[in-house]
């Protein structure tokens, strides 16, 4: 399997940031769907961004990212939660697959991909999820996301507090079990 892959027809690993709803309707569809279609790899302009590291520091890099994203995510799901009634879980996800056809997308961040579609179960790599000692430190998170992006460094501080919490890394088999403990 390539990382450096892409719409050429190789394999790239690619970190779809998710919600742990996202993670129930996967399980349950056998596919999941990246918002926008969007993704974070080890692409040629990261390994470019950064003077050292090998495939699995980048790696480490981009599903950092994918994390922040599913910050983003997590905030939208607690405004559509609220007027559904339930109450999002803080915790943040992120789907590592193996895809063909993803498009790099350096023109938006180093590390993002277009998808080229939804993403089948057979693909998923694994799955990583936070732990529960993290939910606090990602709902104060999700509360200033905005505010970091625009940069306000005590927002980015909070941030800094919720990726201080290494996600766990659960195998794809492993996720309706995961899931029911939830």
């Amino acid at each position: 399997m390539s990382e450096r892959g892409g719409s050429d027809g190789q394999k790239m690993r690619v970190y779809v940031p998710a919600t742990v709803a996202m993670l129930r309707a996967l399980v349950t569809d056998r596919e999941i769907r990246a918002l926008s279609g969007t993704a974070f790899a080890v692409t040629p302009a990261l390994r470019e961004a950064y003077s050292s590291g090998d495939d699995e520091e980048l790696a480490e890099v981009a599903l950092g990212e994918a994390a922040r994203a599913s910050l983003r995510l997590i905030a939208g799901e607690g405004t559509e939660g609220a007027e559904a009634g339930d109450a999002p879980i803080y915790r943040r996800a992120v789907i590592a697959a193996d895809v063909v056809g993803a498009k790099l997308r350096s023109d938006l961040d180093d590390a993002v991909v277009r998808l080229a579609g939804p993403i089948e179960y057979a693909r998923i790599a694994s799955a990583h999820v936070d732990l529960a000692e993290a939910e606090p430190a990602v709902a104060k998170a999700v509360e200033v996301i905005d505010a970091a992006d625009l940069g306000d460094p005590d927002a980015e501080f909070v941030l800094g507090d919720a990726e201080d919490h290494q996600l766990a890394w659960y195998a794809a088999q492993e996720l309706p079990f995961l899931l029911d403990l939830l």
